[in-house]
């Protein structure tokens, strides 16, 4: 497996180097309003957001809500990250939906809010590109993995590297992150003239998993009144997308190894062994390396299918890409309808901006559908409007979706300890995470049972 694909994991800014004089690798992305959207890298010096730009590619936020030096971004060299703190505007400054009534630390992912303006932050080795993908990616297609956030741009250059090369791939990520479109974008790529045949292991039927994946004969078994000859052998030539693969049998998985190392197949009921010319590409949920331990999963079959291993990052490591996707899953909503593309993007307030930005979108890219569908499908379209945050679907609000993504398998990584609130700033961050004291805690990098005695301290329940 090759250390160069696997993504790298951000460290949050609490986290204190041996180097932290070195200057953390960062940048902000302007996502709203459309017409200011802008990468600015952030180094160590001052960098400085109003009506007025200071440095070179910073936008001039021309609303009179916003003034002439509104925000500050700063280098931190004794903590070693970078913090925002409000130059005493008359309408304040949102860290991650709270008031910037002090200096705070900007996390991977933070959302700051300016006026009308929302600004997602990323600190990450692969911001050091400065927005371009490097190594290749320019082929990669921008539909097929649509955004600018440092995790996106590393995604594209992994998939423009392994795609020439004919060994299995492995994508791992959570559920509804995309690693379908991430498929097809290898196999376009890799210019094989086979089609992309995609399987889900964990609707083939276990009675009947072996025929369904290398064929059979006429009267194998009871019902096999005629011949089939197999995903196998209908991928020859092109690639076979193994989605689930955390999910196929244990006593198949062996079968499976020979057919890759073999690069033949053997239908049920025959004597005879097929060649087949099929590139594999497998993807899962799960973590297989555990299945490994645990026994439920093959450590040969594990080595063959990660010779490339591709982590698909989820969409809270993206948030900057959020309305991207949306155009874009907007897009295939009208055409599955047959309706004509929509002449301009969708616009949000600020308000819902920060909100959907925010979000932890556990169920990733299916949310954003569900998002889509809500919106376009009860025709709240406001016909140029932006939306607003009442405008927005009740149920992205609810205590289920909330519960659900406290226990998600995949953990969260921590933010940054961040200072003691006031009881204006508590009230504010339970109400963003709808009042959850997990997710607070998560929120301010503390243990529950300090937001507890917080929540005691200020008489609230």
């Amino acid at each position: 497996m090759s250390d160069e694909l696997r993504q790298q994991t951000t460290a949050v800014p609490s986290q204190r180097s041996a180097r932290a004089d070195r200057v953390a690798t960062a940048e902000l992305r302007v996502v709203v309003p459309p017409a200011l959207v802008a990468t600015i890298p952030l180094g160590s010096e001052r960098l400085v957001l109003g009506r007025q730009a200071e440095q070179p590619g910073a936008p001039e936020i021309g609303d009179v809500s916003v003034s002439r030096k509104h925000f500050a971004v700063e280098w931190d060299a004794g903590g070693g990250f970078h913090t925002g703190v409000d130059l005493g505007s008359s309408n304040g400054s949102f860290v991650d939906s709270v008031r910037a009534v002090s200096r705070l630390p900007l996390a991977d992912g933070s959302v700051v809010r300016l006026g009308p303006t929302v600004v997602a932050v990323y600190q990450s080795p692969a911001a050091q590109a400065g927005g371009d993908d490097g190594d290749g990616a320019a082929a990669t297609s921008r539909d097929a993995i649509p955004g600018q956030a440092p995790a996106t741009r590393a995604l594209r250059s992994s998939v423009a590297r392994v795609a020439s090369d004919p060994s299995p791939v492995l994508l791992i990520g959570e559920t509804g992150t995309g690693k379908e479109h991430i498929a097809e974008e290898i196999h376009r790529l890799g210019g094989r003239k086979g089609d992309l045949v995609a399987v889900n292991c964990a609707a083939l039927t276990p009675a009947l998993v072996e025929s369904q994946l290398f064929g059979h004969v006429r009267g194998a078994f009871t019902g096999a009144s005629e011949a089939q000859p197999g995903l196998f052998r209908e991928a020859d030539g092109g690639t076979l997308f193994l989605d689930e693969i955390g999910e196929l049998p244990l006593d198949l998985q062996p079968k499976l190894l020979r057919a890759i190392q073999e690069r033949e197949v053997r239908p049920v009921g025959s004597t005879r062994s097929f060649a087949v010319d099929v590139r594999i590409i497998a993807a899962t949920n799960r973590n297989l390396a555990r299945q490994v331990d645990e026994g439920s999963f093959r450590r040969d079959l594990y080595g063959r299918l990660s010779l490339w291993e591709i982590t698909v990052p989820p969409l809270r490591r993206r948030r900057g890409d959020l309305f991207m996707w949306i155009e874009r899953l907007r897009r295939r909503w009208l055409s599955e309808r047959a309706r004509a593309a929509p002449a301009q993007e969708w616009i949000f307030e600020a308000r819902a901006a920060e909100a959907l930005l925010l979000r932890e979108w556990r169920d990733n890219l299916r949310g954003i559908d569900r998002l889509v569908h809500a919106l376009a499908g009860a025709g709240t379209e406001p016909g140029g409007e932006p939306f607003s945050f009442a405008g927005l679907p009740s149920w992205l609000w609810e205590p289920a979706s909330i519960e659900a993504a406290e226990t998600h398998h995949t953990p969260v990584p921590a933010a940054p300890a961040r200072p003691a609130p006031s009881r204006e700033e508590l009230v504010a961050a339970l109400a963003q995470h709808q009042g959850s004291v997990r997710a607070t805690a998560r929120y301010y990098g503390r243990d529950r049972r300090q937001i507890y005695r917080w929540m005691e301290s200020f008489g609230l329940k």
